[in-house]
């Protein structure tokens, strides 16, 4: 079965299907590397801003209160483009190294995933539901470098990171600042 998209009448399913069946058949060839934010929403938004695409959001994020926020393609490129040059240059990671977020599902949530996509870091989701002995459980497995919370959740996070030997950076989603942490929104 194929559905259409935001009243575009192309019909995903099957193109993404076809798409398969060519590399499968050898009519197209298999990338060597593969990138999803250059390769593809990095397209969408070249092809949106050719106007061969109809614009739709690329992200949409309503919470409780009403409070909205839209991205276009190019918009989430270019925001996922800054992000990940704060991993990179703020934050002082490499490709490979590990970022543990443990966020709440606010718009950075994903901008970070993009992000780290682009950067070719691996991020480690955390719901903020973790325990402090949850999260030093997994600084510590995974040899993370950084970790990204918000202001609510920084003092679980601060509670374990005397015993966190690779941690180099921190990284706070929201207004304020908090000492040794950096703000993500003021470095984008």
């Amino acid at each position: 079965p194929s559905r259409t998209f935001h009243g575009n009448n192309r019909l995903l399913t099957s193109q993404i299907i076809s798409h398969y069946e060519s590399i499968n058949q050898g009519k197209k060839e298999l990338p060597e590397y593969f990138n999803f934010a250059s390769d593809v929403l990095d397209e969408w938004a070249r092809l949106e801003k050719g106007g061969r695409k109809p614009t739709n959001p690329a992200f949409w994020w309503v919470n409780d209160e009403g409070e909205e926020v839209k991205w276009s393609f190019e918009e989430l490129g270019s925001l996922s483009r800054k992000a990940a040059n704060v991993l990179s240059e703020a934050c002082g990671l490499q490709r490979g190294d590990r970022v543990v977020a443990v966020l709440p599902r606010v718009p950075e949530w994903w901008l970070l995933n993009v992000a780290c996509m682009r950067a070719g870091i691996v991020l480690i989701p955390g719901t903020s539901q973790l325990t402090a002995k949850d999260i030093s459980y997994r600084l510590q497995a995974s040899k993370a470098k950084c970790i990204v919370t918000n202001d609510t959740l920084a003092p679980a996070v601060e509670s374990v990171l005397p015993g966190s030997q690779f941690l180099k950076s921190k990284l706070i989603v929201g207004q304020g600042s908090r000492d040794g942490w950096l703000n993500l929104k003021e470095l984008l």
